[in-house]
This record gives C-alpha cells, sequence and structure tokens, in this order.
C-alpha cells in the first residue's frame, strides 16, 4: 500500500526543462514538506485483492481484522497533530486518542508497563521504531524521533481504553518525512538476523489463518546469551508488519518474567497467525547489558489456510495478540 509521491509543480517544470525522468523504483524523488491531512486508513488501502479478501474472510469468520490499517475503530480515532517532520533532524511527534465524542482519551489500562506503545516504520520497511510517548494531563501524546530516511511512514498506536467494555486497539496514520526519497528493496527472506554483535535465529513460520510458534534465539560471540533482561515486562516482544499495506501484528511472548517457568534466555517463544499470505518484516526487541537491541527479519507466509476459524495447531500460549 505504498502511498503515491506527489511531485510539486515546481519540480514538475523543472523535470520537463531538464527531461529528468522521474520512476518508482530506485529514482530520487523529492517528499513534499508540507503534508496534507493523511486519509483516513481503512481496508481499500490494503496491498493487493489477495490480501483484502483474506481480510473479508476473516472478518466474516468472526476474527479480528489486521490491525493499524484504520485511524478509527471501536469509537476512538488518532489524531495525529504532526503530519511531516524534516528528515535526520530531532523532531517532536504530537498526537491524541479520541472518543466518540471527540474528547481526548486521558485514561489507559497499562499493557506490558505501559499506557500506550508507540510503533514507526517507514513504507519500505527499512526503518523502524519502537517509541515510549509521554501523555499530559490533558492527553495529548508527544515524542522525540530522529527519522533517518525520507519518504511516507506509518504511525501505529497499540492502547486499551480503560472505559468498560474497551477492547485493545491498534490505530495507524500516516507521517511524511521530508527530503529525496530512495525506497530501498525488501531484504531477502532469512532465517538469522546479526545486530550489534548478536546473531538472532528464526525457528517456525507464520500459517496465514492458523497460528503457530515462533522461536527467537539470541547468542552472542557465538555462545548463547541466557541473561536476558526484562524489557517492558518481558524478554522480547516483536511486531510483525505486512509488506505493501502494513498490516499490523504485535505478538508478546510466551511466558514472563518471574512465571517460575520462563528462562531469560536464549529462545523467546511467540505465537502469531498470519492475517493473510504474503511478505512479511518481524522486528524483535530485546534487552541484554543494559541494552534494546531490535533485529529484524524477512518471512513469506504460504497460501491461506482453509482451517476454520479458532483452530490452533500450537500449543496454548499466554500471548496478547492485536
Amino acid at each position: 500500500m505504498n502511498t503515491p509521491l506527489r511531485i510539486t509543480a515546481f519540480a514538475a517544470v523543472l523535470a520537463t526543462a531538464f527531461g529528468t525522468a522521474y520512476g518508482v523504483g530506485g529514482a530520487a524523488d523529492p517528499i513534499r514538506t508540507t503534508a496534507e491531512p493523511a486519509a483516513h486508513a481503512g481496508h481499500d488501502r490494503a496491498g493487493g485483492a489477495g490480501e483484502r479478501e483474506a481480510d473479508k474472510r476473516a472478518e466474516e469468520n468472526g476474527s479480528a481484522p489486521p490491525g493499524g490499517l484504520q485511524i478509527s475503530e471501536g469509537g476512538y480515532s488518532l489524531d495525529l497533530e504532526t503530519r511531516s517532520v524534516p528528515v535526520a533532524k530531532e523532531s517532536e511527534i504530537r498526537f491524541a486518542v479520541r472518543d466518540s465524542a471527540g474528547r481526548k482519551v486521558t485514561d489507559y489500562r497499562r499493557e506490558h508497563g505501559k499506557e500506550l506503545h508507540l510503533i514507526l516504520a517507514s513504507r519500505d520497511l527499512a526503518t523502524y521504531r519502537h517509541l515510549h510517548p509521554i501523555r499530559t494531563s490533558e492527553g495529548t501524546w508527544s515524542v522525540d524521533a530522529e527519522l533517518p530516511a525520507a519518504g511516507d511512514y506509518r504511525l501505529f498506536a497499540d492502547f486499551t481504553p480503560a472505559a468498560k467494555g474497551a477492547a485493545d486497539l491498534t490505530l495507524g496514520a500516516d507521517l511524511a518525512v521530508s527530503g529525496m526519497y530512495r525506497p530501498a528493496p525488501t531484504p531477502s527472506v532469512s532465517n538469522v538476523a546479526e545486530v550489534d554483535g548478536y546473531k538472532v535465529a528464526l525457528e517456525g513460520g507464520l500459517r496465514p489463518g492458523v497460528s503457530g510458534r515462533l522461536d527467537l534465539t539470541v547468542a552472542k560471540d557465538g555462545r548463547p546469551v541466557t541473561d536476558l533482561q526484562p524489557y517492558l515486562e518481558a524478554y522480547g516482544h516483536l511486531v510483525a508488519l505486512r509488506s505493501g499495506d502494513l498490516a499490523y501484528l504485535h505478538v508478546h511472548p510466551n511466558g514472563a518474567p518471574g512465571d517460575g517457568k520462563t528462562k531469560p534466555g536464549p529462545t523467546v517463544s511467540f505465537t502469531a497467525t498470519a492475517p493473510s499470505a504474503g511478505s512479511y518484516r518481524l522486528f524483535l526487541d530485546f534487552k541484554h547489558e543494559g541494552k534494546v537491541h531490535t533485529a529484524s527479519f524477512t518471512v513469506d507466509a504460504g497460501e491461506a489456510s482453509n482451517a476454520p476459524a479458532g483452530s490452533d495447531t500450537a500449543e496454548e500460549s499466554e500471548e496478547h495478540q492485536h
């Protein structure tokens, strides 16, 4: 669901004068510095007919559609006050969550130590940030971020309102980062990722419509890491984003620190269900020796399963999945 690049009239004149050819691929295109209000995200913006059909079947079967594709859901809306930021410069991003009456929400249930988790990802999935904004008493959230590449980004707010009967929600909105845009190619599929001197191995995979187990094993200098530190009340956090429309899947690990059975490494286990077949990027946050590291993978989910909704071939887990 790549957002079309908009070239200003001035740039178009220059292009005509100098015979510049603008392409979608590796060409450098200017991203506007003043963004128009982002369009409301919904299933009509899915990356392909197969993805839209899979999401439609999920809704018909009573299972939840992918998160992050909508700016409003369940009576709540994401109000992104910051529409555009400059590239490679620390900037403040401000937003609020509003209820059906338009009021800013100020009361949330804490989930893994936070009232709200904020994810930022570029449309080409080359840049990923898991941020922790702060909230004012009147309901405005803010966070400083420095984004290294220009282009269109998706902002995801993952939260649960404290209101009675409110469900877990992941709402999304678009953020423009101004500058010269060079979309990065999607990294090849791999079950091994290296980051900051760590090697993380992935065992298992995503299956459309069926929950499956994902085991991620952390090693450093060729030795298993057996002293992972709790990060946001867990030994790891996993986010999956579907290439094309950035459908969002946030999965917490099976087990928790201090439960008497979950070890601090080297393996962190998750259970996840892909909303459809397609390519996904997985981002694992883990903490060791006082620092948080992010390992990323590209995986392919196979053909959609014919299993009935609610079927589960993986062992029962305590995962929390949006």
